[in-house]
C-alpha cells in the first residue's frame, strides 16, 4: 500500500531532528573503558589483551586512567566466574539480568571484593556505570550493590585453608581447576600459582641477535635513562633476556623505533628460555618448527642459532592456518629471521606434508591449555574445561607420534607446552616414551637437567615445560 501524505518523508530524509540522545553518565571514563573491553571479550569471545591493545592503549584516556582501565578491565576478566557467583548471591532472579548489565555489575563488583573500594564510590560508579546504557536498570544495580558491599565481610564464604571452594572464590578460579593445580602442583605450589596468575605480568623483551646486540641495546636504554635487568630463570641465564623495569618505557619513540627495527621483540622469559634450550650443542644441518605460529619462536631460535653458532639455522615452519603462515613471513622477514621454507599442514599427518624428509632437529610448540600465561591471557581459567585438556593431550601425543619417524638418527626431537598440567607434560612425554613411535628415543639433558619446567609465582616468568628426545635408533 503506497504511503499518504502524512507518512512520506521528503528526499534524502536523515530521521527525525531530534533522535533521542544516549543517556548521560557520571561513570569515569577508566571505568567505561574497562566495561567496553569487558563486553567486547564477552560478545566476540576475544581475548582481552588484544581488546585492551585497541580500546585502551591507543585512547585519548590520560596514562593513568589507561592503567586503572586495564587493572580493571584484566581484573573482572580474570574473575569473571567468581564475580558471577557473588552477584547471583544478590540476585532473586539471576537470570532476568541481562548480559551488558551483568557486564557492568561485574566491573563494580570486582572493585567491591578484590579491590576494596569505599562502598559509596564503588555503588555510585556502578549505577552510573548501568545509567550508561540502561536508565531503568539502575535502580536494580544499586539495590545489587548494595547487597554485595554487605556480603563483602563474609567473602570468600568460609576457610580457604580447609575450604577448596573458599579458596577458588578467594583467588578466582574454577573449583575443578583449583582442585587438579593441588593434585598436580602440590598444596603450596598451588597457591603461588594462583596468586601469581592474579598480578600483573612482568614485561620482557628479547634483543635480536640477527638485528643488534645485546651491548648496544643495553646501551640504548642506558641513554634513555631507562632500566634493564638481565634476566635467569631458575639459575639459567636466558640469553638476550632483558626485564623492562618501567614498562612506560615502551611508550618512548626511541624504543618504538627499536621494534619498528626489529631488533628487539616482546616475549616472556619463559618462553625465551625454550627457545635457546631446545637447540642442541652442535648446530643441526636443518629445522623443521611446528606449530609456529606468528614467528615469535621462529624470531628467537634464529636469534639463539646466531648466538651459538655464528649463523642461522636451516629452518623450515609448520603451521595449521594459512593466515598464521602469511603473517610468519612478514614478521620473520622483518626481524631478519631466515626461513628456508614455510609450510601450511597438519602436524598429525606429517607424511602428507614434508613427504619422507628427515630433519637433524623437529621442535614441537604444541598446542595445550595455555594456563601457565594467565597473567597474559586470564579469560582461559573460565573457558577451559577438563574435557579440553585431556583433548590437547591427545593431540600433543598424536603430534609426538607424527614427528618422530621424521626425526634423523642422532637428531633430536624438541617438545614444549606453556601449560602445568601433569597430563599435559610428564604425561604427554611418557606416553610417548612407552608408545610404538617412541620406541628409538631417549630423553636427552637440557640445560644440565632433564626438562626445562619454570615455575609460576609472584615476580616470575610464566609457567613453561620443555623436553628434548634423542633418537638412537
Amino acid at each position: 500500500m503506497p504511503d499518504t501524505p502524512e507518512k512520506r518523508e521528503p528526499k534524502g530524509y536523515a530521521g527525525p531532528k531530534n533522535p533521542p540522545k544516549k543517556p548521560r553518565s557520571k561513570a569515569s571514563p577508566a571505568r567505561l573503558a574497562a566495561l567496553d573491553v569487558v563486553r567486547a571479550v564477552r560478545e566476540r569471545d576475544a581475548f582481552a589483551q588484544d581488546v585492551i591493545g585497541t580500546r585502551i592503549d591507543r585512547s585519548d584516556l590520560s596514562s593513568e586512567d589507561r592503567a586503572f582501565a586495564t587493572k580493571l578491565a584484566l581484573g573482572v576478566v580474570s574473575a569473571s566466574g567468581t564475580l558471577d557467583e557473588v552477584i547471583d548471591r544478590a540476585l532473586n532472579a539471576p537470570d532476568d539480568v541481562k548480559p551488558d548489565v551483568r557486564d557492568a555489575l561485574r566491573v563494580s563488583t570486582y572493585e567491591i571484593i578484590f579491590l576494596g573500594k569505599t562502598p559509596h564510590a564503588a555503588v555510585d560508579q556502578g549505577v552510573e556505570l548501568v545509567r550508561s546504557f540502561a536508565v531503568s536498570a539502575s535502580g536494580l544495580a544499586n539495590a545489587v550493590l548494595r547487597k554485595i558491599v554487605a556480603l563483602r565481610a563474609a567473602f570468600p564464604f568460609g576457610d580457604p585453608m580447609r575450604d577448596p571452594e573458599a579458596l577458588a572464590r578467594l583467588h578466582a578460579f574454577p573449583l575443578w581447576l583449583t582442585r587438579r593445580l593441588i593434585a598436580d602442583l602440590g598444596p603450596q605450589a598451588a597457591l603461588d600459582f594462583m596468586r601469581a596468575s592474579n598480578e600483573q605480568a612482568p614485561l620482557f623483551i628479547a634483543v635480536n641477535a640477527a638485528k643488534t646486540t645485546d651491548e648496544a641495546l643495553v646501551a640504548a636504554f642506558e641513554k634513555l635513562d631507562e632500566g634493564l635487568d638481565p634476566v635467569a630463570v631458575d639459575d639459567v641465564r636466558v640469553p638476550g633476556c632483558y626485564r623492562v623495569l618501567d614498562t612506560r618505557a615502551l611508550l618512548l619513540p626511541e624504543v618504538k623505533r627499536l621494534f619498528g627495527q626489529g631488533k628487539i621483540l616482546v616475549s616472556d622469559a619463559a618462553s625465551q628460555l625454550v627457545a635457546a634450550s631446545v637447540l642442541p650443542e652442535r648446530k643441526p644441518g636443518s629445522l623443521l618448527e611446528v606449530g609456529a605460529g606468528r614467528a615469535t619462536k621462529t624470531i628467537l631460535l634464529q636469534s639463539d642459532a646466531e648466538r651459538a653458532y655464528g649463523s642461522q639455522l636451516e629452518l623450515t615452519t609448520l603451521d595449521n592456518h594459512d593466515f598464521k603462515t602469511r603473517l610468519l613471513k612478514e614478521r620473520a622477514d622483518r626481524y631478519n629471521a631466515q626461513v628456508a621454507e614455510a609450510l601450511t599442514g597438519d602436524a598429525l599427518e606429517l607424511d602428507a606434508v614434508v613427504g619422507e624428509r628427515l630433519f637433524d632437529e623437529i621442535f614441537i610448540d604444541a598446542p595445550c591449555s595455555g594456563l601457565g600465561t594467565l597473567r597474559r591471557h586470564p579469560e582461559i581459567r573460565w573457558r577451559i574445561r577438563p574435557a579440553d585438556i585431556a583433548e590437547f593431550a591427545r593431540v600433543q601425543l598424536g603430534m609426538l607420534q607424527s614427528a618422530a619417524p621424521h626425526v634423523a638418527v642422532g637428531g633430536t626431537l624438541a617438545y614444549a607446552t606453556c601449560t602445568v598440567t601433569r597430563e599435559e607434560n610428564n604425561g604427554v612425554v611418557k606416553a610417548f616414551l612407552e608408545s610404538a613411535a617412541g620406541a628409538g628415543f631417549e630423553l636427552a639433558p637440557i640445560n644440565g637437567r632433564s626438562c626445562v619446567a619454570t615455575r609460576l609465582y609472584p615476580g616470575s616468568s610464566d609457567a613453561h615445560f620443555a623436553v628434548r628426545f634423542l633418537r638412537t635408533a
